[in-house]
């Protein structure tokens, strides 16, 4: 692990973020895809780079909204939108694929199965820690997720339920209110470094956890320098990531 700060004092609280953080998305959602029907504007070539941008697109589009002062959705909702504009786009048609192909991709979402590293080191933190989800999207996408990852976390805050998205300052400071931790009290543990950086003007340290699907497009040395901490979580195997993560918070 890379410090670029001095290590964060004990906290009472460890939020993390989940999709890509905690769980492969694209373990489920690239699978999904090639069970729906062959069809010749999708040749299965195409489907990993549709896989990305449709995780993509959803960023773009939350972003979209929160600048549009827009209320928070049911992230299926934004997950139909933007799989309906890029099958559009490659020329998909409804008929091609029907509202049934579609609404088993947007249930993909819903089962997703941890990375290697996570529940045994979350495992670990819980014993210590209050440790919770903070994420973008609805509390029954996490309830899934949660059953189909087997994720031991104490609890879970959803955008729905706080009625503000990330990276919107006062999603952070709801659920700290909620859990009664003081920001200063509290680690945010994300693969996105626009979470981190929205986590640390309310306080929050910062811990990046860098995963192979997340923040392609990111300068991770300037990321380094926007977080407390950075650690690896590319190599695959339980050591690294979650794992280092959690040796460190409890020596």
């Amino acid at each position: 692990m890379s410090a670029v700060s001095t290590s964060p004092a004990v906290p009472k609280a460890i939020v993390f973020d989940l999709m890509g953080t905690c769980v492969d998305w694209y373990s489920s959602i690239l699978p999904a895809l090639k069970s729906a029907p062959s069809i010749p504007a999708l040749p299965s070539e195409s489907l990993p780079q549709l896989a990305a941008d449709w995780r993509a697109d959803f960023f773009k589009e939350i972003r979209t909204r929160k600048e549009a002062s827009q209320a928070v959705e049911d992230i299926d909702v934004t997950h139909r939108r933007v799989l309906n504009w890029l099958l559009l786009a490659r020329g998909v048609t409804p008929a091609q694929w029907d509202d049934g192909v579609r609404n088993k991709l947007i249930g993909a979402w819903h089962e997703q199965t941890g990375w290697p590293d996570v529940v045994s080191a979350l495992e670990r933190l819980k014993q210590r820690y209050f440790i919770v989800v903070l994420a973008n999207g609805s509390t029954r996408l996490q309830l899934d997720i949660m059953k189909s990852s087997n994720l031991p976390f104490h609890t879970l805050f959803s955008s729905q339920m706080l009625g503000k998205a990330k990276p919107d300052a006062e999603c952070y400071t709801k659920a700290l209110e909620l859990m009664q931790v003081a920001p200063s009290e509290a680690i945010m543990v994300a693969a996105h470094a626009y979470d981190l950086r929205a986590a640390k003007t309310v306080g929050m340290k910062t811990i990046y956890v860098q995963r192979t699907t997340e923040d392609l497009i990111e300068n991770m040395d300037q990321v380094r320098d926007d977080v407390d901490f950075f650690i690896d979580g590319t190599s695959g195997d339980e050591k690294c990531g979650f794992g280092e993560l959690a040796d460190i918070l409890q020596a």
